[in-house]
């Protein structure tokens, strides 16, 4: 028998990170000594504190149930009081805070509920595939918003055509940036809102990368603009915070009747999150925050010895604000994915092509610090070695 897959699934690109897992894999298979430096994974165990919490929870049976709905009001709470704590944001937890199996499916699921065939969706490029995908599969149409470092890696919006503007439905924004490790301050925030309210768009900050900052200078929330909740939500997730990335735990927040859209969406694809992991959640959240601490001292150590080590081989890096990724110009005269099979090849090093996330990527390529910093020493020592 032959099936034929739907047209939007025709349409929808390689997952990128599925792809790059697959050429590591190859070739770890051929004996390579691979340093993955690819997908943005922590390499990292989540704190015991919140394994803990976890092992405690799951032997309860309330947890053993179907947790339909926005998530249990105790998590819901810890996320309202963490906002106001980190950001000044008044969040009310009965009706502005989702619960998400990690912000991911939220992200791709909220097209779902306000794009109709033939919307417009604001996507920055390069930048995280699910917004795109999730635009395709809402049988939508992406505009690209280019992410350029004449301008510090945030869209213009002024160079939105005002015909697109008018088509609009949803606006993403991801600060801190994945991939350019880019940040975004108020007075940009400032310009979204009133760009938002102008032509009614609803804006989707994905803000998964706060707490991965540096040299003690904090990102801003979205939210903490005057009127953004008017007009947007923000989603968050604890799994790069915390190294949790598999236990597929996060949240969207912001205006409630946007977040009612998503849920409604939700209460249809999902029966929300197993409330054992949303207890460990409120653990992390309402715990010490040293193994947060912790965790920025790790990764700007890495950062700063990574990025020594390539500027003295003659790489021209742009000094990360936040994340854990660095956003690497390709060496003259190599492509992004030139430059990512050559590294394979002739490094062992796994890395991203920077054009896999937007043709405004090309000529990049984005490391992840996910491996400890003599691991980062030895693939700065094999790139030395590569005649380009």
């Amino acid at each position: 028998m032959k099936f034929e897959y739907t047209d939007r699934l025709k349409k929808l690109p390689p997952y990128l990170f599925v792809e790059i897992d697959r050429k590591k894999k190859a070739a770890i298979e051929k004996g390579i000594d691979i340093i993955s430096l690819g997908v943005g994974d922590p390499d990292m165990p989540t704190p015991e504190h919140i394994v803990e919490a976890m092992r405690l929870a799951v032997k309860k049976p309330k947890h053993h149930q179907y947790p339909f709905g926005a998530g249990i009001i105790e998590f819901r709470k810890a996320v309202s009081d963490w906002y106001k704590e980190r950001f000044n944001v008044d969040l009310n937890p009965g009706s502005e805070i989702h619960s998400l199996i990690g912000s991911k499916e939220g992200i791709g699921h909220i097209h779902l509920a306000f794009v109709n065939p033939n919307d417009i969706v604001l996507v920055p490029e390069p930048g995280y595939p699910v917004y795109n995908c999730g635009t395709i599969f809402s049988q939508g149409k992406s505009y690209f918003m280019p992410l350029m470092e004449k301008n510090n890696f945030l869209p213009e919006l002024e160079a939105i055509p005002e015909k697109v503007s008018k088509k609009a439905k949803l606006m993403f924004i991801n600060y801190p940036n994945n991939p350019t490790a880019a940040t975004a301050g108020i007075d940009f925030y400032e310009r979204v809102v009133k760009y938002a309210k102008k032509y009614n768009i609803i804006v989707c900050s994905d803000a998964a990368y706060s707490e991965m900052y540096y040299d003690g200078k904090k990102p801003h929330s979205f939210l903490e603009v005057k009127g953004a909740k008017d007009v947007g939500i923000e989603f968050h997730s604890l799994s790069k915070t915390y190294n949790m990335t598999g236990w597929r735990l996060g949240w969207a927040c912001g205006n409630a009747d946007i977040i009612n859209g998503l849920a409604k969406v939700k209460d249809n694809y999902d029966s929300g999150v197993f409330s054992a992991v949303q207890e460990a959640g409120v653990c992390a959240l309402t715990s010490s925050q040293k193994c947060v601490e912790d965790m920025r001292r790790i990764y700007q150590k890495r950062r700063n010895i990574f990025l020594s080590e390539l500027e003295k081989i003659g790489w021209k890096v742009n000094k990360p604000q936040a994340t854990f990724y660095v956003w690497a110009k390709t060496p003259r005269g190599y492509k992004s994915a030139d430059t990512v099979s050559k590294l394979l090849d002739e490094a062992g090093i796994v890395c991203t092509p920077g054009n896999g996330m937007g043709p405004s990527g090309e000529g990049y390529v984005r490391f992840a610090l996910t491996v400890p910093e003599k691991r980062l020493k030895t693939a700065a020592e094999r790139i030395s070695k590569i005649k380009w």
